[in-house]
């Protein structure tokens, strides 16, 4: 069966997009790899199946995971409309966040049989592509036991959540994914329980470096140690 291993991937900038556009065309590209596996295994074929990821960047929205609670939105539908804001309940896990402008927000569609068949080992591995990519920056940043996501540790006790995660996987085949938060504006947390974790805080780079940086800048670094995490060819 190796001759079915594709470890190719696709990256797709999407730019600053609307969240709904963004959702729908991860769909589509999510069932077009089920149905290619499926197809292979109905009709006992060899095609490759692809593997992409999308980057971009959201106007302000929260999204709230399928096992969260939407206690952990902290404003009512009408605050939603009147300061322009959007609000979905999507099939990620994990509970609320935030996405915004100055905000990286990476998508990785991956069909996972071309890589390995452990999502535990596919959640780590994000993350160490995010701490390799903040090492760069002179940013020291750490993993929290229990918890998914990057965290940055002041020494404080209490560290602060620099990159959300949430997933979906169906066939081992991924979607959703990490916003790591680089230019955010930091007010709109405020607004939520981010993650559903009380008491926990966010950061952003800027914040963390006390300087602003390129979204880009950090872009490519973000997915150049995704690919070697990975040990992906990029497209």
């Amino acid at each position: 069966m190796n001759n079915l291993i594709n470890k190719e991937v696709k990256i797709l900038k999407l730019g600053h997009i609307d969240y709904k556009k963004a959702w729908d065309k991860q769909e589509k590209i999510f069932k077009k790899i089920i149905d290619t596996k499926i197809d292979n295994r109905k009709k006992k074929k060899f095609d490759q199946t692809e593997n992409y990821i999308l980057t971009c960047s959201h106007p302000h929205v929260y999204t709230l995971g399928r096992s969260g609670d939407e206690d952990n939105l902290l404003i009512d539908k009408n605050f939603i409309k009147k300061e322009n804001l959007n609000f979905y309940k999507i099939n990620r896990g994990g509970d609320i966040t935030y996405h915004g402008p100055g905000q990286i927000v990476i998508y990785p569609i991956l069909d996972l049989e071309n890589f390995f068949t452990d999502i535990h080992k596919y959640l780590r591995l994000l993350e160490e592509s995010v701490i390799l990519t903040l090492k760069e920056l002179k940013i020291k940043a750490v993993r929290v036991d229990g918890l998914t996501g990057v965290w940055v540790n002041q020494g404080s006790g209490s560290p602060k959540k620099i990159c959300a995660m949430g997933v979906k996987t169906s066939r081992w085949v991924t979607m959703h994914g990490l916003a790591l938060n680089v230019n955010t504006d930091l007010k709109y947390f405020k607004n939520i329980i981010p993650c559903g974790i009380q008491g926990k805080d966010v950061t952003s780079i800027d914040k963390e470096i006390n300087y602003k940086i390129s979204s880009d800048d950090v872009e490519k670094l973000l997915i150049k140690n995704l690919s070697d995490t990975f040990k992906f060819k990029i497209l």
